[in-house]
């Protein structure tokens, strides 16, 4: 319960989880109690709708507001603790913050923007972490230039590099692409996905966008009116039909996959996955490269018989495991591809001619234009 001491035991298990939180803060409406533990390393996305409570509980963990009642530890380390009258500031912290506006030094250029970030580590610093950081987000070019003449893309980017020109433990990102538009959003995010691959250190990642965080997390924090309905692995939680996630207009699941092949005449990259492999139409990719496949219910059809001479690609035997009634006269299947989940929303007319049930064998069937990598 938020606002508890932790047993010895159980404050043991949360800093071996790297990040723990426990809250009590009261907002206008509700009030914030969140209890978690989050990874070492990846990144931990917080979602849910705007005024859920997302952003003051990075601001707590921050020590951007001191909580009313609080426990955070961060690998090892004790951030706050009410009960002992313990609060570490936040200059103390050893945290980097992304804000949803670039918050950058107008009157400096790039380069000294991100030495600012640097400077409380000393310029020793500057040779590994900063110029890591400015190769890693391509912003070499930039260092010279004014941020008034940067596109809001280009400030974003340097805004993350001056948050890890300081070595951060924990990186802090709240909504860093809500300011953008969708054009923006689609330049920064490749480097964003860079930074999940490349960097050990943990990220906590707040976001209302299920594009971002489908791209993005390995682990998934979903807040309603400052209450975590649920938290764990990504590619979990999108696929469990007891969570709102699997009634949203755009629900599906998320797999891991590896580039096969690619075939340049067609633009089709063949993505393997648990020995079977999807076709999806994208531009150019890299043979062995790993991609996130985003596949959404909608997409997804059934049949009882292994389809012939189809124009779709993408057909796989399936087994389904649950089936939910959503509203509409809809019914969302959870089917199993061997070790792997997909999510199929057909209507319920179908379902009931089909006469589907759990345990059936079924061919599902996903056009290779309407998935998303």
């Amino acid at each position: 319960v938020a606002g508890r001491l932790w047993s010895k035991q159980t404050l043991s298990y949360r800093r071996a989880m790297s990040i723990a939180v426990n809250i009590t803060q009261p907002l206008d409406d509700f009030s914030l109690q969140v209890d978690l533990a989050l990874p070492k390393k990846g990144i931990s996305a917080i979602y849910g709708v705007s005024g859920s409570g997302k952003t003051t509980l990075l601001n707590c963990l921050a020590g951007l507001i001191r909580a009313e009642h609080a426990q955070i530890a961060v690998d090892g380390t004790v951030w706050q603790d009410t009960h002992q009258g313990l609060f570490l500031p936040v200059h103390k912290r050893g945290i980097g913050f992304v804000f949803q506006q670039s918050s950058l030094f107008e009157h400096l250029n790039v380069e000294q923007n991100i030495m600012y970030g640097a400077k409380r580590r000393g310029f020793a610093r500057y040779a590994t972490e900063v110029k890591e950081a400015i190769t890693l987000l391509g912003i070499e070019s930039l260092l010279g230039r004014r941020c008034a003449s940067l596109s809001g893309g280009e400030k974003q980017r340097v805004v993350i590099a001056r948050a890890l020109a300081s070595a951060p433990k924990l990186l802090l990102m709240d909504e860093p692409l809500a300011a953008l538009d969708d054009q923006r959003k689609q330049e920064i995010l490749p480097y964003l996905e860079q930074l999940h691959h490349r960097l050990q250190l943990p990220i906590v990642y707040v976001s209302h966008s299920r594009d971002e965080v489908s791209r993005l997390a390995d682990h998934l924090v979903l807040l309603e009116r400052g209450r975590v309905l649920a938290s764990g692995p990504c590619m979990e939680m999108f696929s469990r039909l007891d969570l709102p996630l699997s009634q949203a207009p755009n629900a599906g699941v998320v797999l891991t996959t590896c580039v096969s092949h690619y075939d340049s005449q067609y633009a089709l990259a063949q993505l393997a996955f648990n020995q079977q492999y999807f076709s999806v139409v994208t531009e150019k990719v890299n043979v062995g490269q790993q991609v996130r496949l985003q596949i959404q219910a909608k997409d997804v059809s059934v049949c009882l018989v292994k389809p012939a001479q189809s124009s779709i690609l993408n057909s796989f035997e399936a087994h389904i495991t649950e089936i939910s009634v959503i509203p509409g006269a809809q019914v969302m299947l959870k089917l199993t591809l061997g070790q792997h989940t997909v999510l199929a929303r057909i209507t319920k007319k179908s379902a009931d001619e089909l006469k589907l049930e759990m345990g059936l064998v079924v061919f599902a069937q996903v056009k290779s234009v309407a998935l998303l990598i």
